[in-house]
């Protein structure tokens, strides 16, 4: 295979593990995507290991930089919480772990913040100013707050308390599955929960991802916001592409 010179990002989450290069200039894989299931237990040296596989699959050149997301709460590269990985990450310096595992600098970053990023860079929010609110809506939600371009991390607002309950066990795309309801039904959650958002934010424009973001005709003419709401539009690539664009930023 030929070496890549472009950034990699690679994306952790609970099921599988994917990467691929990324052509920052269009925003899109410069190479087929490779997918990994995660391993069990998901602890930080054994998911190393299968982030190095996928990074060496695709032999960087040397100084490519890695941009990895991890479903988690992350500073300065130390992994606080851990959302469908292994406990045992809480704590770990990942940017280090990494960095050692690869050869090679290694940018970790809270994977709702990457999807962020990429759909403001090529997405659903290219050209729009102001403050930006991403919300992926899967298992739980996860938030990314970005204004004027400058990437707010860890916002975690998919934890707000609303009606004495954290959101995201109510309004969630697992909740409106768990619970059956109908897309009319789920639609009034998301109408309360993205009304108290926007009552402490103000955003200039929400952003809805996740894999529920292609049936986005069926629930998003029913919510009554100040803000336009759009959804998504890069898909399960964000984070990758996010990653990678993070990455290459952090190594200029």
């Amino acid at each position: 295979m030929a070496k890549h010179s472009r950034p990699i990002g690679v994306d952790i989450g609970g099921s599988g593990i994917k990467g691929a290069p990324v052509d920052l200039k269009k925003g899109v894989f410069a190479d087929e995507r490779l997918r990994i299931e995660t391993p069990q237990p998901s602890t930080p040296d054994a998911v190393a290991d299968v982030v190095a596989e996928i990074v060496d699959h695709f032999a960087p050149a040397k100084g490519a930089p890695v941009g990895v997301t991890v479903p988690a709460v992350v500073t300065r590269g130390l992994v606080r919480t851990a959302a469908n990985i292994d406990r045992s990450w809480i704590g770990t310096d990942a940017e280090r772990l990494l960095s050692e595992r690869l050869e090679r600098p290694a940018v970790v970053t809270n994977d709702a913040d990457a999807a962020g990023i990429a759909e403001l860079e090529y997405g659903a929010g290219r050209g729009t100013s102001g403050l930006v609110l991403m919300t992926t809506l899967g298992t739980g939600i996860g938030t990314a707050l970005i204004n004027d371009g400058v990437l707010v991390p860890n916002s975690e607002l998919g934890h707000l308390r609303i009606d004495g309950e954290d959101a995201e066990l109510t309004a969630s795309s697992a909740a409106r599955e768990n619970e059956d309801l109908s897309w009319e039904e789920w639609a009034e959650r998301l109408q309360t929960y993205y009304a108290r958002l926007e009552d402490l934010l103000w955003p200039d424009l929400i952003i809805v991802g996740g894999g529920v973001a292609k049936h986005a005709d069926k629930y998003l003419p029913l919510l009554h916001l100040r803000a336009p709401i759009v959804a998504a539009r890069l898909g399960n690539a964000a984070g990758i592409i996010g990653a990678a664009l993070i990455a290459a930023r952090a190594n200029d």
